[in-house]
């Protein structure tokens, strides 16, 4: 109609199908899922560890980059790096028990992903594989632990599979994994027919069998079984004096919690991988929303034009929002640990003589706090039950995100100190919920985006 130029037969071919390709995803796509990641050369994804978490570094002077869409390549580029894994041959492990949870895992702790998925989905996988795979093979060895020797063999052989699979090939430094993760460390009780003689194990496995998941965060009704067994224990031929754990020395708490390892492969031994799985997750989840993850780093410029009465509220909140901007480049945070963060990083503020509520000053959701996704940037918060990301040949990597929810952050109270989640003030969604009359609506947005940057490509490169 313009009089435009047509399109090269090849690039009319091209163009039609990836429209096909776009408009399958559209119809097929859960307003839940996001398929839009960073790229990774766009987010530096070398991991730090700060008081024991571990978080990509982030440059103090560094100007965000932009955020594109981003789908898994087309079926000539197959979406997947498997491999056959060069393993030792010397660890006794019964991996096939474990062969659904160790995909599982690959996928949560996918190649370039893996350290912006790490707090929530990657890690927790992970540790949760390790436990099971100890507790299944226990089944035929009557072992709950590994010696020095046969633990490394088993660790690297892990990390082989995984790597094989597509998971990050730095997985031990990321998620800190050591070969006490499959020994006995110091807990003097490494057998299965030990452990049964010192725990009253039907007491433990009926405390555990089923993890409510969202009370048991404050109730601790398995928690408490399983530190009251790691207890009994580490007590064993004299190990531990009789005391409450608040008195008891550094070195005791420590192998404490090193027996706590052997309790939780016994009950993953005593339950079928999945129920097992779904025990350890909902578990280890108390502890990931309890804390939030992300490093403030040093807030005097948002100070000095934030401080007592704001003269220049433009300057006040650029200097919000270029400070956000390097929270926003370390990690994706569940909407619980978003309030945690909200607050710590207020009364931080407050500290430095900030009065004024600025989250609303400057209209700062909790959705600011997590990594941007998507053509808009919207801020990423991950459910704060566990969740896994999943694998499709066509749409590549997806996990549930809520895009909808603007929850505006929380101002702490000046003397506020942050809180559990039992008794949080700010109601949050554990799973996503749509809000938006028209489902699908930023997909549709994003995925138009992706077909228009990838015909300039081709145009290009034509």
């Amino acid at each position: 109609m313009g009089g435009g130029a047509l399109l090269p037969p090849a690039l009319r071919l091209l163009s039609a199908f990836f429209t096909l390709l776009c408009l399958e995803e559209i119809i097929r796509f859960d307003n839940s899922m996001v398929h839009s990641f960073p790229l990774p050369h766009q987010l530096d994804s070398t991991p730090k560890k700060e008081n024991g978490v571990l978080i990509p570094q982030i440059p103090p002077n560094s100007s965000p980059q932009p955020l594109i869409p981003l789908l898994a390549p087309s079926p000539l580029a197959p979406f997947s790096n498997n491999s056959m894994p060069k393993i030792s041959g010397k660890c006794m492990l019964n991996f096939s028990a474990v062969e659904s949870l160790m995909s599982t895992a690959a996928v949560d702790c996918w190649a370039s992903f893996a350290p912006f998925l790490a707090n929530v989905i990657c890690c927790p996988q992970l540790q949760a594989t390790l436990v099971i795979l100890i507790g299944q093979s226990s089944k035929d060895s009557g072992m709950l632990a590994l010696d020095s020797m046969h633990a490394n063999y088993c660790l690297s052989d892990v990390q082989q599979i995984l790597q094989s699979q597509g998971a990050n090939a730095n997985l031990q430094h990321i998620c800190s994994i050591l070969p006490s993760n499959f020994s006995e460390a110091s807990c003097p009780v490494s057998d299965v027919n030990g452990f049964e003689s010192v725990v009253d194990s039907s007491k433990l496995l009926a405390a555990c069998q089923k993890v409510d998941p969202v009370n048991e965060c404050c109730s601790l009704i398995c928690q408490n079984a399983i530190l009251d067994a790691a207890s009994e224990l580490a007590s064993r031929d004299g190990g531990l004096p009789s005391m409450k754990i608040a008195h008891l020395s550094t070195e005791h708490a420590s192998r404490i919690d090193d027996c706590r390892s052997i309790v939780l492969r016994w009950l993953s031994s005593r339950l079928d991988p999945s129920s097992a799985k779904q025990m350890l997750r909902r578990i280890s989840n108390c502890e990931v929303n309890a804390v939030c993850p992300l490093v403030f780093p040093d807030a005097k410029s948002v100070a000095r034009e934030c401080k007592n009465r704001i003269k220049n509220h433009t300057a006040c909140c650029n200097a919000m929002d270029n400070y956000i901007v390097h929270l926003q480049k370390q990690s994706f945070i569940t909407n619980l640990q978003a309030l945690d963060c909200a607050a710590s990083f207020g009364l931080q503020l407050q500290k430095m003589n900030i009065s004024t509520n600025i989250y609303n000053f400057c209209h700062v959701t909790l959705k600011d706090f997590s990594v941007q996704v998507g053509s808009q940037e919207s801020g990423c918060l991950l459910p704060s039950l566990p969740s896994d990301a999943t694998f499709d040949p066509v749409s590549g990597i997806s996990f549930t995100c809520d895009l909808n929810d603007n929850i505006a952050a929380p101002w702490p109270n000046a003397s506020q100190v942050t809180s559990s989640s039992c008794n949080k003030t700010v109601k949050v969604p554990a799973l996503p919920a749509a809000t938006s009359a028209q489902p699908g609506k930023d997909t549709i947005r994003m995925m138009l985006t992706l077909l228009v940057d990838l015909l300039l490509i081709f145009a290009l490169v034509t």
